[in-house]
């Protein structure tokens, strides 16, 4: 399941996912469409788990429902944002006095994904 913040966010997803590149289409559909169940990927604004997701992404603000069914969440934020990078402080200490292993993962200038914490 990937969670937005927006509807509107949702739908550019949505779009973007249909439209990208032909070589790179992953098969999904929104909360609108019929049959979110049978969905591999969910792009949605509720809290709900209709697919039975394993993993969670929670995008531009979105707000974490109970993660307990979860294996794993990804929180996914803009880090030169002041707003969302408070909100992901805020989400890191929930998660780790709940007791959940966490880790933190940043870009770097070159594109690459390094590990923080």
């Amino acid at each position: 399941v990937v969670q937005t913040g927006t509807e509107e966010r949702r739908d550019a997803l949505d779009q973007h996912l249909w439209t990208f590149r032909d070589d790179s289409f992953l098969a999904h559909a929104t909360d609108r469409e019929a049959h979110p169940g049978e969905q591999p990927i969910l792009l949605t604004t509720g809290d709900g788990n209709p697919n039975d997701a394993k993993i969670r992404f929670l995008v531009d603000g979105a707000v974490p429902p109970d993660l307990g069914g979860y294996e794993r969440a990804v929180f996914l934020f803009d880090g030169h944002d002041a707003a969302q990078l408070e909100a992901a402080r805020g989400h890191w200490k929930v998660m780790k006095s709940a007791g959940h292993a966490v880790t933190y993962w940043q870009q770097t200038p070159d594109r690459r994904w390094e590990r923080k914490a």
